[in-house]
């Protein structure tokens, strides 16, 4: 009869092979799990194993509070370096006048503007008056001068004497202006000089003078400029021609015109 040879679970080579062989196999399989999750791990992670850190920002959320989550206050720019906008300032409003206002103005404004008026009205009237004024007191200083003029200019301009003709005749042009000077030139050199010359002529010529009164003079006209003055003059006249002497009565219109050079004779006409 054969032997039956029994083997023990727990002992002999052939089991510690098949132990061996068997850690081996979990082993690789447990480093597999490492490496791959299986197909049960693709939406949960397996026990045990380490998370991934999160790439990115790390952000520390505390805990809710009682009564619920807050929203994070946003970042200001300090934290991110930048100057923060800078708020412009509101403009400023006129001030309206009110109703109130714009009802005093009124009146005020049309005051001054009628004040202005005549304050203006007063200054024309004033330069005006002013004016005149001036113009007045040369015109009587006009008639004073230019009578005393006509008196001192009559005698030289109205005399001659066939003896000193050219004396007499410079003296006469001294006292003579314009258009009126040239013609008394030509009139003395023409006529005037050889009638005296021939007649031995010899004419003296004043003014006439009342007993105890001034020369007979008065103004006809007068502007600060211009004066036209009535003489009467007395001329005597001698000369071969006459026997003795002769006496005319003659009334003159003398016009005085003022130059630089004081009042000058302009025109003479016998009347």
């Amino acid at each position: 009869m054969a032997k039956t040879t029994t083997r023990g679970s727990g002992s002999g080579p052939g089991t510690r092979r098949t132990m061996t062989a068997a850690a081996r196999a979990a082993a690789k399989r447990a480093e597999r799990g490492h490496r791959e999750p299986g197909p049960a791990a693709t939406d949960e992670e397996a026990p045990g194993r380490p998370e991934a850190p999160a790439a990115g920002r790390t952000v520390l959320v505390e805990a809710a509070e009682e009564d619920g989550w807050e929203d994070p206050p946003e970042p200001s720019p300090e934290s991110f370096g930048e100057d923060p906008p800078q708020e412009e300032a509101p403009p400023q409003e006129e001030d309206e006048p009110g109703p109130g206002t714009a009802t005093r103005r009124g009146p005020l404004r049309r005051l001054n503007a009628v004040l202005c008026v005549l304050l203006a009205a007063g200054l024309a009237a004033a330069g005006v008056l002013g004016w005149r004024y001036r113009e007045d007191v040369r015109a009587e200083q006009a008639r004073v001068q230019a009578v005393t003029a006509a008196r001192q200019a009559a005698p030289v301009v109205l005399s001659y004497d066939y003896r000193h003709l050219d004396r007499d005749f410079a003296a006469a042009r001294a006292r003579l202006t314009g258009h009126f000077r040239d013609t008394y030139r030509k009139t003395t050199t023409t006529v005037v000089g050889p009638t005296a010359r021939k007649y031995h002529g010899v004419v003296k010529a004043t003014v006439a003078q009342p007993a105890g009164g001034s020369p007979a003079a008065s103004v006809v006209s007068s502007s600060a400029d211009r004066a036209v003055i009535l003489l009467f003059v007395n001329q005597v006249t001698t000369s071969t021609q006459v026997s003795g002497s002769r006496v005319d009565l003659n009334r003159v219109r003398m016009t005085l015109t003022r130059t630089a050079d004081g009042w000058k004779v302009s025109a003479v006409d016998a009347l």
